[in-house]
């Protein structure tokens, strides 16, 4: 049974409740905020006339928040299309339900997703957006996109990416995940690399401009360049990780054991100033609290975090609270700030010392 359903601008028809890949529509309410930050981030970054690809549109949700939500300059055509004939019927029911359907700027497509993208390439914005793993799309997508364009991709097999499924990980993201509370940055870390991977076989660089992990997916979106020697200095920036199982710290200088992971992504994450954009054009108060943690953590450049509450418990000691230590991370000169990553988690440059060390005076 269909329902219609009001997201952003965007008024559809289409079945809810528990999502499966048998159901060839659906509209899945959990990834709102998904579709919320491709279209901040669209209005963030300065391309205009864009041409822009949702290979799986499932309901087609996102195209039509794009055209009605976006300032005419911005949307040159969107290609919509799914490999399912009756989720295009859906999608063009949904376009006619929000006065698009004779648009110009719109053009429907029921082909494999990787054949659609090949065949109307290039284009400036690419979502992929698949249930379970982007990994059979990224050679196709990359191929796709066009200068300075716009690659978001989102992983939904989180067991894999976050170290359950270690064995699915090396498989499908050619890196060994990390299984305790760091689990979901380092997914993220192994995602980029992977789509860094795809590009640059394609002689494609892509930068991470905007990432995070939310309840059982994982997101990122990627700026492309193609400039050869971009990609050389991409792959530099892949490499192993040591996780030490003492003081919890990255590549320490301690002598106890470690688990190594990877390799990963070890560059940024954000681009500091297009997380503020997205946060100063976000007009949803459910958003606020999650685009204004990222905003923060953007700015300081480094590895991880620490869990506060993992690390107290080794040290057996009572945890403090989360202001309290980035105020004296502060006040010795760091930088501090929580991660949306973790309710427990600072994002800091000190060193595992200097925690370990507050964290003793705070009992």
């Amino acid at each position: 049974m269909k329902s219609e359903i009001l997201e952003g601008k965007a008024k559809i028809k289409a079945s809810k409740g528990k999502i499966t890949r048998k159901m060839p529509v659906f509209y899945n309410p959990d990834m709102k905020l998904n579709r919320d930050v491709s279209v901040l981030l669209l209005k963030s970054i300065k391309n205009n006339k864009m041409k822009i690809a949702d290979p799986l549109a499932a309901s087609g949700v996102r195209s039509i928040r794009f055209l009605l939500e976006l300032n005419k300059s911005k949307v040159k055509e969107v290609f919509i299309n799914d490999a399912s004939a009756t989720a295009i019927n859906n999608v063009k029911s949904n376009l006619k339900l929000n006065k698009l359907n004779k648009s110009k700027k719109v053009t429907v497509a029921n082909e494999e997703a990787n054949m659609f993208l090949l065949e109307n390439r290039p284009f400036d914005y690419i979502d992929i957006d698949p249930f379970g793993t982007p990994v059979g799309f990224l050679d196709a997508a990359t191929k796709s996109l066009s200068r300075n364009a716009i690659l978001a991709v989102t992983a939904t097999d989180t067991a894999a990416l976050a170290g359950t499924a270690q064995k699915a990980c090396v498989r499908k993201y050619w890196a060994v995940p990390l299984k305790n509370y760091l689990m979901h940055e380092f997914g993220l870390r192994i995602l980029i690399r992977r789509v860094q991977l795809a590009a640059a076989s394609n002689e494609k660089a892509l930068i991470p401009v905007f990432s995070y992990s939310k309840l059982h997916y994982m997101r990122v979106f990627f700026r492309c360049g193609y400039k050869t020697r971009d990609v050389d200095e991409i792959l530099k920036q892949h490499n192993h990780i040591s996780y030490c199982t003492n003081c919890l710290g990255l590549n320490c200088n301690c002598k106890n054991k470690k688990v190594v992971l990877g390799p990963v992504w070890i560059g940024d994450l954000f681009d500091a100033k297009l997380a503020a954009d997205i946060y100063k054009n976000n007009s949803d108060d459910s958003n606020n609290s999650f685009l204004k943690t990222i905003v923060d953590e953007s700015k300081i450049s480094t590895l991880g975090f620490y869990d506060t509450h993992e690390l107290s418990k080794k040290l057996k000691l009572q945890p403090p609270k989360l202001d309290a230590l980035m105020q004296k991370l502060k006040k010795r000169g760091f930088k501090a700030a929580r991660t949306h990553l973790s309710g427990n988690g600072v994002k800091t440059n000190a060193s595992s010392s200097v925690i370990i060390e507050l964290l003793k005076k705070f009992s």
